[in-house]
């Protein structure tokens, strides 16, 4: 690849590497009086627009609004991004889903002035890029950047551009949010376009590939609100952004981002494991790319707390993942460990054990975290877990790719069997020899019409006799294509036999009217049409079966001839999330919180954790969420207090309920809640009398509550701790519920527990709670609190203060001081000791999702009533079988064996009653059409019986067809059994069963050597099992004229 040229200033006062960039950026806005702040995570913390974070501006989102305050004015950050909308665009030389973003912002202090100035002076003096280079662009009406640009800091007219808002107005980050004008600065790599334009219309805005964007300057005025309209925001603010692998690329003077240090060696590694050399072959090359972004946007991701799963976040990364391992495929990369007949450094292990060679994905995620550790500590924290998800989602996706190649297999076979000469000589007849002879056709011509029919028909059926599958999706790939075709071959048939005779003689030809020819036509075009394009429906059903992604079944498609219905399979798929819930719960507005704001009351002060009464005053009051001026009996409402000692909802942690007495009235408060930050409703109803704004009011928690949801908090801390000791550090907080009466904890590990891993967690908590050390808390700037090594919770949005809870550990062995067995960053209420909490108890480990497990547990009064409740049950089964408690165990074990044992006995004499009744039937075999067919009713208990009976009933027959009735479970119940002579002669038990079922008002299907039906009326049996007979009939007899 031909390199860019570089800027042609040698002296520089960085270096060209990224984290000489990325580190210049920093320091020199913080020179600018920044505040560096860490990047967020890629979960937006509190932000339900959002998918991922998309943006450096989204962590400032609520400082942009006005609704939280900033720790200073100005900020400055590199931000882990993700652009959901270019998956698919990644693989060539300039997209990618996960990338840097340098930015600098300014709550309401500087604007557009400084922000220019800013720019251009780092780009200049810092990166020290030719001036000729660079362009501005900005927005149409924006006089003011265009004059600070031309005049202010000098760049000529003509390397100036106006475009409008598709181009250089930016925002949301999402369905609404802060959004404004932009001015962009963009490098020319020079030359001429590559497009051919003159020299005067190449620009910014041109696709030749000789500019690149660089730095975004974003004027933040507005708000952009769901229904379209704009409001300006309280003060105008600054939101800048420049891609660091953008930058890189162009101080490094190659032609991709991925020729950049950042990437070339995760590049690299890709192609050492496709034993390719990058650069050589377009296509490979474009492989290497996926497959290098995607390992290291899976990477980042699951770092921060993502798994995969089939809705949102989590199947965006499920979907890069098996888009990375499908291009991996081209590189005939298919999970084989690396080319070198040694290990390296770079081999994946786990615990010390090497990663599975089937895992791809994780030895490219370990270069990956190896070269971004240092920047993203995150990475090397996590890596145990990223590596364990990548490797299991890769394993499961080889297993999609297996179940779901055997069904997709099946169809392409039933038709690539059903495109041979038949149809071609089909084809042929009806869009040429008919056209010919129309109107008049020749008896021979409709004759060779229905025998082609009729062999098509026959291929189905034995293609199917052969080769059918067990039914996964509802119907094997081979029923569902015999289905589809068969359908239109029996409306052909139908059309051919109704082309009637002009005149009752023999030697008049048929004749065909305009609408026979037209409906012929019609119906051949549908069968091409069968033959051509797989099935919307089909493709979804594989992909809602097994997770088969389309994008796999399109391109099989391709290589065989055919191509999917994109358009039916996206119409399934978004019918599929109409009936899921609410689109994944994304998208809440804002338009809720419209009428807290209006109360215009500012803050609550918070009294909660010192005491659980206080007086207060009434300081705004909505009722129907309207505001109100009162209150009285009987109405429900919300309260807001000047100060409160009622905790709101969150971290988990469920809001307090209590009592609110005035003067005139009470309020019992069901529960508390915090709808804008700093704000505090007490959400309940007028029990007595009235309650007024304004009025001096007494707030009352319900203590014995607070006490059992403080003691369920606290343990969470203490599980949460254990686990990490027990699990390995990859484990953190993915959700939770602190509520009085138990504790829901969701965390992020790949497997199971065991039992012994459950218990040493559960032991370990104990620990703490009977060694009653003392809970400390204190204040912190959140920045102080990570450093010292406090856990924080990716879903919570934190302001600069917090609250820190420590539970300390025993004595430390180095310095005799008490450590902290558990550290985190909180601002719920908790216990003064561990010993408060008396005893927690797991009630229950389980999976939630792809990585993620919950926890679910009792504590304090909840575990004595849970321990008093199974003593109870315990003794309430000890007397049911006349036994004492401690020999309980030994009695049941008595009572289980003597059960198996009448199991045994009752299974016995219902095989001998089956066979009895078997021969019964088999010496009433009849004879239909020159076929031995045994049919009628068996006095049977299960389905298993019924079976039993079948197979020695076939066995016996030699060559046949066995169709037996039962009523079980006062349901009947239907079983066709066809001899292996006769499913290779076309005779098929699901069809059989099938069209009987329909008599009772039921269905069913199966393979053709063994089918069963239900139905729901048991009266119609004895018909149903006449109506079996007919089909024997009826099919031997078309087997006998064909």
């Amino acid at each position: 690849m031909a390199r860019l040229p570089l800027p042609r200033r040698q002296q520089r006062s960085i270096s060209l590497q990224g984290a000489a960039i990325r580190k210049a950026f920093l320091d020199f806005f913080q020179g600018k009086g920044h505040l560096l702040v860490p990047s967020a995570s890629l979960i937006p913390a509190g932000d339900p627009t959002l998918l991922l974070t998309s943006a450096g501006m989204v962590q400032f989102k609520p400082y942009f609004t006005g609704e939280m305050k900033p720790p200073q004015p100005r900020l400055t950050t590199c931000q882990k991004c993700f652009r959901v909308t270019d998956v698919d665009s990644v693989g060539d030389a300039k997209h990618l889903t996960f990338f840097e973003m340098l930015g600098n912002f300014s709550v309401g202090d500087y604007f557009k002035r400084e922000a220019i100035a800013w720019a251009w002076e780092f780009v200049t003096q810092h990166m020290k890029l030719p001036t000729e280079r660079l362009w501005a662009t900005v927005f149409l009406d924006d006089d003011e950047a265009y004059e600070l640009w031309n005049k202010t800091i000098g760049v000529p007219q003509k390397r100036i551009r106006r475009y409008g808002e598709e181009d250089n107005f930016w925002g949301p980050a999402g369905e609404e949010g802060p959004c404004g004008p932009c001015s962009e600065v963009h490098y020319d790599f020079g030359g001429p376009c590559r497009l051919g334009k003159p020299e005067g219309q190449c620009g910014p805005d041109c696709d030749c590939g000789r500019f690149v964007e660089l730095w975004n300057l974003v004027f933040m005025q507005f708000y952009h609100h769901r229904d379209g309209h704009r409001t300006p925001l309280p003060r105008p603010n600054i939101d800048t952004g420049m891609g660091l692998e953008r930058a890189a690329m162009i101080l490094q003077g190659v032609p991709s981002v991925y020729e950049t240090d950042l990437f070339k060696p995760i590049v690299d590694r890709v192609a050492e494991l496709a034993g390719v050399e990058y650069g050589k072959d377009p296509e490979k090359d474009r492989a290497i790319r996926v497959v290098a972004e995607h390992a290291r946007a899976a990477t980042f991701l699951i770092a921060d707390g993502v798994v995969p799963s089939n809705e949102g976040r989590g199947y965006v990364l499920r979907r890069l993942i098996r888009r990375a391992i499908r291009f991996g495929h081209k590189l005939g990369l298919e999970g084989r460990p690396s080319t070198s007949s040694r290990r390296t450094e770079q081999d994946v292990t786990v615990r010390g054990e090497p990663v599975e060679p089937r895992a791809l994905l994780s030895q490219v995620a370990e270069v990956v975290i190896q070269h971004m550790g240092d920047a993203y500590p995150e990475l090397a924290g996590g890596r145990e877990f990223v590596l364990r998800v990548l490797q299991l989602e890769e394993a499961q996706f080889a297993n999609v790719i297996k179940n779901g190649m055997q069904d997709i297999e099946g169809y392409l076979s039933v038709v690539n069997a059903t495109r041979g000469p038949e149809y071609q000589e089909l084809g042929e007849l009806i869009t040429k020899d008919l056209v010919e002879q129309f109107p008049d056709v020749s008896g021979s011509t409709r004759q060779k019409a229905e025998r082609l029919v009729d062999r098509l028909e026959n291929k189905l059926a034995k293609n199917l006799s052969q080769n059918s599958s067990p039914a996964t999706i509802g119907e094997s790939g081979e029923e569902w294509a015999v289905n589809d075709i068969r359908g239109n071959l029996l409306q052909l048939g139908l059309l051919f036999s109704h082309v009637q005779t002009g005149e009752p003689l023999r030697w008049t030809p048929p004749l065909l009217s305009d609408n026979q020819l037209n409906q012929i036509r019609l119906r051949f075009s549908d069968l091409k049409h069968s033959l051509e394009v797989i099935p919307g429906l089909f493709a979804f059903r594989l992909h809602d079966t097994y997770g088969f992604p389309v994008e796999v079944t399109a391109e099989i498609a391709r290589e065989h001839g055919l191509e999917v219905d994109v358009e039916g399979f996206q119409r399934e798929m978004e019918a599929q999330q109409k009936r899921s819930r609410a689109a994944s719960g994304f998208g809440t507005g804002l338009e809720a919180l419209r009428p807290y704001e209006a109360l215009g009351v500012g803050g609550t002060r918070f009294l909660g954790y010192e005491t659980t009464t206080a007086p207060s005053v009434v300081v705004g009051l909505l009722v129907d969420g309207v505001s109100a001026e009162a209150a009285s009996e009987g109405q429900r409402l919300e309260i807001v207090l000047r100060e409160t000692p009622f905790y709101p909802e969150g971290g988990g942690q469920v809001g307090d309920a209590g009592r609110i007495e005035g003067p005139g009235g009470l309020v019992q408060v069901e529960d508390t809640q915090a709808p804008l930050a700093g704000l505090i409703v007490h959400r309940g109803r007028v029990v007595r009398g009235a309650i007024a704004v304004g009025e001096t009011v007494a707030a009352t928690v319900d203590a014995e509550r607070r006490r059992d949801t403080a003691c369920n908090h606290t343990a969470t801390h203490l599980l949460h701790a254990a686990l990490r000791q027990v699990l390995g550090t990859h484990v953190r907080q993915a959700g939770s519920l602190v509520a009085p009466d138990r504790l829901r904890f969701d965390f992020t590990h790949v497997s199971p527990l065991s039992k012994e891993e459950l218990s040493k967690v559960e032991e370990l908590a104990n620990d703490r709670i009977w060694a009653n050390v003392p809970v400390r808390k204190r204040e912190s700037t959140y920045r102080q609190a990570i450093a010292d090594g406090a856990l924080a919770f990716f879903g919570e949005r934190y302001a600069d203060q917090v609250r820190v809870v420590e539970v300390a550990n025993g004595p430390s062995t180095s310095s005799g001081q008490a450590g902290p067995f558990s550290l985190e960053v909180c601002g719920g209420t908790h216990v003064q000791a561990t010993g408060d909490i008396g005893l927690v108890h797991i009630l229950s480990e389980s999976g939630i999702g792809s990585g993620m497990r919950r926890i679910e547990a009792v504590t304090g009064r909840a575990a004595l009533a849970l321990v008093r409740e199974r003593e109870g049950l315990l003794e309430r089964l000890a007397r049911k079988v006349e036994s004492a408690p401690q020999e309980l165990e030994g009695k049941v074990a008595s009572l289980v064996e003597e059960l198996a044992r009448l199991r045994r006995e009752l299974a016995a004499r219902e095989r001998e009653s089956s066979r009895q009744q078997a021969q019964q039937l088999l010496e009433q075999v009849q004879t239909v059409d020159g076929l031995r067919v045994v049919a009628g009713q068996a006095q049977v208990g299960s389905s298993d019986a019924l079976r039993e009976a079948g197979d020695w009933l076939r066995d016996k027959l030699g060559s046949g067809v066995v169709v037996l009735g039962a009523v079980v479970q006062g349901k009947p119940m239907l079983l066709a059994m066809v001899t292996p002579d006769l499913v290779g002669q076309g005779f098929h038990a699901g069809e059989i069963v099938k069209e009987a079922a329909k008599v009772m008002g039921g269905g069913g299907g199966g393979r053709p050597e063994m089918a069963q039906a239900g139905g729901r009326d048991v009266g119609k049996l004895e018909e149903a099992l006449q109506r079996a007979v007919d089909a024997v009939r009826r099919r031997q007899g078309e087997g006998g004229s064909r």
